[in-house]
């Protein structure tokens, strides 16, 4: 039994094969929307507060960003998104993966790349592309949403200006 128990410890002193991604082919701007965060902002004209909280997922080979919104005149009018970056196949890509309260038939998924203020990601929808900006600006957080139609007409959907919080209870 003693021999079992000693092959057993020496099996662990292996080294274990890396199988996680090389989480340095994220673009780092992706990386510095972490933490916590609180803000206001519009949707469609519509004035909400809005939280999120960012985080590496997946030993790191992907990040996570859930966000939490409220229209200001209604707090009953709320809205939520799950979204995924990660590694996008080319130098600096980004792929992304949108899902949020409106349910599965209003997923998305999206490319991407670094720009000179932070990164870009575009979703495609039937009706409309969804270019999301993501920018680290004045020691806050800008996060533009564009629609783009299929004539290639752009028009403002959403614009959220946010602030580090302490991360607890989301506002939405």
């Amino acid at each position: 039994m003693k021999k079992i128990i000693a092959a057993a410890l020496a099996l662990l002193l292996l080294p274990v094969p890396a199988f996680a991604q090389d989480v340095s082919k994220i673009p780092p701007a992706v990386f510095a929307l972490s933490g916590c965060w609180r803000g206001e902002g519009a949707v469609m004209g519509k004035p909400v507060t809005i939280a999120l909280t960012a985080y590496p997922i997946v030993e790191g080979a992907m990040f996570a960003i859930d966000a939490e919104s409220r229209a200001t005149a209604d707090p009953k009018d709320r809205y939520a998104a799950h979204l995924l970056f990660g590694d996008g196949g080319k130098d600096g890509a980004i792929a992304g993966y949108w899902a949020d309260s409106f349910g599965a038939a209003y997923t998305a998924t999206g490319k991407g790349a670094p720009t000179a203020e932070g990164f870009a990601i575009t979703y495609p929808y039937p009706d409309a592309d969804f270019v999301n900006q993501w920018q680290r600006k004045d020691g806050g957080l800008v996060w533009q949403i564009t629609a783009r139609d299929k004539a290639g007409k752009e028009s403002l959907f959403a614009r959220y200006t946010l602030r580090e919080a302490s991360c607890g209870k989301a506002a939405g």
